[in-house]
């Protein structure tokens, strides 16, 4: 870690007017991890006090304090999930990847973690591999869910993939809530969202179900177009630190917090489908 670049990274978010957790997540994506030292650096030169800069480290699952591996592996162990053999299937992959939950492999490839629920309970167990979801799944499927990923699961045929999972978000920096019940896209509240792109300005509705891509907007939106997001509350800028996961797109990515706990991010080019989402492991 170099205090240089971690400064740097505190300086520019707090010119912008970003929050504590934009702060967090460019460090976590520089150095794969939140080492000690950086966060010390973030409360010394933010003016929080350290216990405020780690309970924020450690309350989210998208943070982690020790290095991670290229991919994350979340096995759910909520009772549902339990019960349908999400302890074997645990196991398995701790087999096939030779660590132990919250180990991660030696070549840095692979991060193996466990939570305690995903809220999918109807459709456990429950595995999240770099925030896709694969529903139902059993030691049989470990060793094609491992393959899929090595081959970048973007390109995968993910017929498994979680669909109905509705998310309720809340601005990073105010906190207030972005749903907006009087205004449902796809059966639910809609997340409400000030845009701007190419001189124009005006609100946008987001579906909250995870996976569905239906969006409309005040204003015609050209495809490919990168949009600035905002809270319509405190008009903060909803810019994660992290840039779409899609190797053609690579535009910034939109984050938000989710009210059970963790982080979800879309990306902010008008047609791109790059998404993810780190729930917190407290349960939902």
């Amino acid at each position: 870690m170099k205090k240089e670049e971690v400064l740097s990274i505190i300086d520019k978010h707090r010119d912008q007017g970003d929050g504590l957790i934009s702060v967090l997540e460019e460090i976590q994506t520089k150095y794969s991890y939140l080492p000690a030292e950086a966060l010390k650096l973030v409360a010394e030169r933010t003016g929080r006090s350290a216990v405020d800069v780690y309970s924020v480290a450690t309350f989210y699952r998208s943070f982690s304090l020790k290095p991670r591996g290229k991919h994350l592996c979340l096995v759910c162990q909520g009772t549902a999930c339990h019960v349908r053999g999400a302890p074997q299937v645990e196991k398995e992959f701790a087999r096939q990847l030779q660590v132990q939950p919250g180990e991660t492999t030696p070549d840095r490839e692979f991060t193996l973690e466990t939570v305690n629920c995903l809220g999918a309970c109807a459709l456990g167990p429950v595995v999240v591999m770099d925030g896709h979801y694969f529903s139902n799944v059993r030691t049989s499927r470990v060793k094609s869910i491992l393959d899929k990923t090595r081959a970048g699961l973007d390109d995968a045929e993910l017929k498994a993939d979680l669909r109905d999972f509705v998310l309720t978000v809340s601005c990073p920096r105010c906190n207030h809530s972005l749903m907006d019940p009087h205004h449902p896209i796809d059966g639910s509240p809609s997340i409400k969202v000030t845009v701007a792109t190419e001189g124009e300005h005006g609100w946008l509705r987001l579906s909250a179900l995870y996976g569905s891509f239906t969006v409309e907007s005040e204003f015609g939106i050209r495809t490919d177009a990168v949009v600035d997001f905002f809270c319509p509350h405190c008009h903060a800028v909803l810019k994660g630190a992290s840039l779409c996961p899609l190797p053609q797109c690579r535009a910034p990515m939109v984050s938000m917090i989710v009210r059970a706990g963790g982080v979800v991010q879309i990306c902010s080019r008008r047609g791109c489908k790059g998404h993810m989402l780190d729930l917190n492991g407290s349960g939902v």
